[in-house]
């Protein structure tokens, strides 16, 4: 049996994609800058440096273990077919952007907690010699050199993130595999949809990994 390949069938519905990609990219920016900030946020509370309450150290515990230990399209159903049973309803694309931040951010806290724990006490000690307040020590001293040494793993789970935000196509979010699924629906061309798909997928990636390797010195810890 002779298989046919028809990539032109899906290629003349670029418009389609290029929303999906659009769409795909809108949601890794927004959960990346909220995750990474929720992210430092609880990694402070986490860190060994840190004056917290307990009980917040215990919360912020909490929420990165159970993130980190189940899937993430459970984490998607919870929010957006959950939630409404308790009275908050969500749109699927805020329903996306939530789950994608939470599930960034507890990642996100146990990558940057050890960059701060990797930083000398002597260095620390100085900085407080210099009369800085824990804030600034925290944000002038500690946080800076700890983003430089995690900065490659951290690039690597906003990839992740942005790679599973494929299930988000589930809950009709618009993004690149709702794109490609929506597609083949049409003209039954599954294996090329998806094979377009892949492709974008990966071109996707290597370009955010590129960029956010030339933001970082620029822009997050400095060179």
């Amino acid at each position: 049996m002779k298989i046919a390949f028809d990539f032109s069938a899906i290629l003349s519905q670029w418009p389609l994609l290029l929303k999906g990609v659009g769409w795909t990219l809108w949601l890794t920016l927004i959960a990346t800058v909220i995750g990474l900030v929720l992210g430092i946020a609880c990694a402070w509370v986490r860190s060994r440096e840190t004056r917290a309450p307990k009980w917040l150290q215990w919360l912020v515990s909490i929420y990165v273990e159970l993130i980190r230990n189940t899937p993430f399209i459970v984490q998607l159903f919870f929010i957006f077919f959950g939630l409404p049973a308790m009275g908050f309803k969500l749109s699927p694309e805020v329903a996306s952007i939530l789950a994608m931040v939470i599930n960034l951010a507890a990642y996100a806290t146990e990558i940057i907690r050890a960059g701060i724990d990797a930083t000398p006490k002597g260095q620390i000690e100085a900085a407080v010699s210099l009369a800085l307040n824990r804030m600034q020590v925290f944000t002038r001293v500690v946080l800076p050199p700890a983003m430089k040494k995690i900065w490659p793993s951290l690039v690597s789970q906003i990839i992740i993130v942005m790679l599973g935000s494929a299930v988000c196509g589930q809950i009709s979010t618009q993004e690149l595999s709702y794109a490609a699924n929506l597609i083949q629906s049409r003209n039954f061309r599954a294996f090329e949809a998806f094979i377009v798909a892949t492709l974008i997928y990966l071109a996707l990636a290597m370009g955010v990994r590129r960029l956010l390797n030339w933001i970082g010195p620029r822009f997050v810890y400095g060179r």
